[in-house]
């Protein structure tokens, strides 16, 4: 019994659940609702490297809803962290630096599971390692 809770693809099972929950989350509770809500959206993000309201929302929306399906489907994992972890890193110390550690939970939270994503790799469970061979 043992065995089988500390088999061999018990990380490639854990890491497949942060892929999936993870990138769920990111797309639900930020990327829908920024894609759903353009217009508004635009006339009230934050613009904390003034590149544009158009340019910043487009970028959010990159890294809210594209990385989170190629996360999900463990394709280019790696790299498609990247984008995620910087808007995050951004959204946390330029936007919301006020925020206590309760306030910026969720951020924190996403930037530690995107972040041991792209530590990690995608796990067995991937297209990168279907691709890799």
């Amino acid at each position: 019994m043992l065995k089988k809770l500390i088999g061999t693809s018990t990380p490639d099972a854990g890491l497949l659940f942060a892929r999936l929950a993870g990138a769920a989350l990111l797309l639900w509770v930020h990327g829908l609702p920024k894609l759903l809500h353009w217009q508004g959206e635009l006339a009230h993000i934050d613009d904390p490297l003034h590149m544009g309201r158009g340019i910043t929302l487009a970028c959010a929306l990159f890294a809210e809803v594209l990385c989170p399906f190629l996360i999900a489907a463990g394709l280019f994992t790696r790299l498609a962290c990247l984008p995620v972890l910087f808007l995050l890193g951004v959204s946390m110390v330029l936007v919301h630096p006020d925020w206590s550690i309760e306030q910026g939970q969720f951020g924190w939270l996403l930037l530690i599971v995107f972040g041991t994503i792209a530590l990690a790799g995608a796990g067995r469970w991937s297209v990168d390692r279907r691709l890799a061979g």
